[in-house]
């Protein structure tokens, strides 16, 4: 009852139950006294306002529309308050709902994320922290607070410094605090934590820092792990580069002199031709090497080989290419240099190199000859060519010099170019035929043989001999396919004259035949009748030199019926030891040596001097070059079996041959 007021108020519906709730305000009086009543909706319901006068109704009271204005006024001033109250209780309960909320899921990201969240005091040093820090440190489960003990007693000894200087000057410049270090459990195990923290103030000013922290053990061991792995990557492939620079050098070095090999020397040329610039390359050819490798050994061989790769080393330039290219052959690329230097830098070489080298007390002598090349216009392969034609050169002129790559040379470059087109031409064409020069019994004159020789018939230049494409023949490594035309037609064509009754044929075989792996296997298949065949050898075949297999062949030929002939005798190197090992069945003796003996007393005494021996040694002695009846005259007083030459015949080719053995007209002659 509200005493400012003339009337007695009462409130019912407890806990909002509106008419039918409990009664909380006023007396049972009011509720009995036949009241005004009106409904008031309160947040989270209703209540029911009843009023009466005080001391009850009057009879018909005058003033009742009155008295409901007061009570509905009265009604409000009591309400309204309520109803603020309870809208802002609402709210607060739903803040608190939110917070609750909020606050589990915080909880919850914390508990899986394993972070534990402390406090410090800066001021007491003491520590709070929840059960999450508790199990990162390794502390007995509890909320008692901590101490500065608790946490820098954990700490590794190593790491301890460092985590306290980084919180200290988090402290003292209210920053951030962010750390990481190793923390040592009470049974031994060490763990690694990461944390981080902000300066605070609460509302007393009481300094703070607050932050939270996290195991890391297994992202450090990962990441330890991950980082020996690439070190030991690292190392891997260091290894494969360093094996891979090795097997790079290996690849572009010369084993025994270190210097750059062939396929260095083909990549560096190609980037000289790129770059522009003048390049001249000097191909380098030792003289005398193999005598001195052969006779002394391939120690002795590798030591002038190292002499040899340092005197060009130590001539060549500093930015000069030095490079050994082949068993003896050295390559120096000069840059920009002109003519006069690279002759001055050969001379100096040959020089050098000329100079007696000394290996186990013996004193070795070797030369080099020298081929020079610029790229005026030309690719780096060219160049190599045009070099190596130029030491060809040099070394045809007498060796131990220097030869420069010019027009003359390349003119005769394109010369042999095109005979060798042709000659490969005329191979395919049967242009090689044989022509046949008739031997004479110099006491009776009668054929006792024929020689078979190689004759080209050019489609231009007519009947060509030997001389006119032997050279480039065998560059072309054909002449033994030439050896083998003649062979053939020579045996065909002997065939054809049996009756003609010539005793024998003779045909030329080159030193590289008898090289040949396959010379026996073929000749076996000719089915040669015994003496009736003759393989002329010429001097020039070393026969005083050791040649196991060219022996056997020559044993063979001998097993297969074939005779040997040694051709130009006395002019090239074949010895009486020589005779006396290979034991021919004749030896021809070198027109050179024939010419002569019209006019020469000397002359005529050195050719009976080789015929006596022929004679001792049981050997046929044939005399080629016979121009005149005079030289068969002295040849036969001199007691020379058969004679060859332009006296008698000319070669000349099978049809001309056969129907010169059938006239018989050099016996008018003789």
């Amino acid at each position: 009852t509200d005493p400012a007021i003339d009337i007695d108020v009462a409130l019912t519906g407890k806990d909002a139950l509106g008419g039918s709730g409990e009664r909380f305000f006023g007396g049972d009086n009011v509720v009995a006294g036949n009241p005004v009543t009106a409904e008031v909706e309160v947040p989270s319901g209703s209540w029911r306002i009843s009023a009466i006068p005080k001391g009850g109704w009057p009879a018909a009271p005058k003033n009742e529309r009155t008295l409901l204005a007061l009570m509905a006024l009265a009604g409000v001033l009591v309400v309204l308050p309520i109803l603020v109250a309870g809208r802002l209780f609402g709210e607060r309960q739903k803040n608190y709902a939110e917070l609750r909320r909020l606050s589990g899921r915080l909880e919850l990201a914390l508990e899986a994320s394993g972070i534990g969240v402390w406090e410090h005091d800066l001021a007491t040093n003491e520590l709070v922290w929840d059960e999450r820090v508790n199990e990162i440190y390794g502390k007995a489960a509890g909320s008692e607070p901590r101490g500065y003990d608790d946490w820098a007693g954990t700490i590794h000894p190593d790491d301890i410094e460092r985590a306290r200087r980084d919180f200290d000057l988090a402290a003292a410049t209210r920053g951030l605090y962010s750390s990481q270090y190793r923390l040592i459990h009470h049974d031994g195990d060490v763990r690694h934590v990461r944390t981080r923290a902000t300066f605070f103030q609460d509302t007393g000013g009481t300094p703070k820092m607050i932050g939270a922290e996290w195991d890391v053990t297994s992202d450090v061991l990962l990441n330890e792990n991950l980082e020996r792995e690439r070190q030991l990557s690292e190392s891997k492939n260091a290894e494969l580069e360093i094996a891979k620079a090795r097997i790079e050098h290996v690849a572009l070095h010369d084993s025994l002199t270190g210097l750059p090999n062939r396929r260095y020397l083909d990549e560096m040329l190609a980037e000289s031709g790129e770059s522009g610039r003048r390049t001249a390359l000097l191909h380098l050819d030792l003289d005398r090497f193999k005598q001195i490798n052969d006779t002394l050994g391939h120690a002795a061989g590798d030591a002038m080989l190292m002499h040899a790769s340092k005197v060009i080393k130590a001539n060549a330039g500093a930015a000069d290419f030095v490079a050994r290219i082949g068993g003896d052959e050295f390559v120096v690329v000069a840059h920009g240099d002109g003519d006069d230097k690279l002759a001055e830098l050969a001379s100096r070489i040959i020089e050098e190199m000329r100079q007696p080298v000394a290996f186990q007390g013996h004193q070795c002598r070797f030369g080099v000859s020298i081929g020079i090349a610029a790229n005026d216009g030309v690719d780096a392969r060219q160049l190599l060519v045009n070099a190596d034609l130029a030491l060809y050169r040099a070394k045809s002129h007498g060796r131990n010099r220097y030869e420069f790559f010019n027009e003359e040379l390349q003119s005769e470059i394109v010369r042999t170019k095109q005979i060798a087109d042709e000659i490969l031409g005329g191979l395919e064409r049967n242009e090689f035929v044989a022509y046949y020069q008739p031997q004479f019994d110099a006491r009776t004159l009668e054929i006792v043989g024929v020689e078979a020789l190689s004759r080209w018939k050019h489609p231009r230049r007519g009947i060509l001999a030997p001389a006119a494409y032997l050279k480039v023949a065998e560059e072309l490594n054909v002449v033994a396919l030439i050896d083998r035309t003649t062979l053939k037609q020579a045996l065909e064509n002997f065939e054809r004259w049996s009756h003609l009754n010539i005793p024998r044929v003779s045909v030329n075989v080159s030193a590289r035949r008898l090289e040949d792996r396959d010379l026996i296997k073929g000749l076996r298949k000719l089915a040669i009748k015994q003496g009736t065949v003759s393989f002329e050898l010429v001097e020039s075949i070393f026969l005083d030199e050791n040649d196991d297999f060219v022996s056997w062949n020559i044993e063979q030929i001998k097993e297969l019926g074939i005779d040997i002939e040694i051709d130009d005798f006395g002019t090239g190197y074949a010895s009486i030891v020589s005779l006396l090992k290979l034991q021919p069945r004749r030896l021809k003796i070198d027109r050179q040596l024939i010419t002569p003996i019209t006019g020469s007393k000397a002359q005529r005494r050195l050719v009976s001097s080789i015929i006596e021996i022929g004679k001792s040694l049981g050997i046929e002695v044939v005399a080629e070059g016979v121009e005149t009846m005079e030289h068969a005259r002295i040849l036969k007083e001199l007691g020379c079996d058969i004679l060859q030459g332009y006296a008698f015949g000319r070669p000349m080719d099978a049809k001309t041959f056969k129907a010169f053995a059938q006239s018989r007209k050099w016996l008018a002659v003789g």
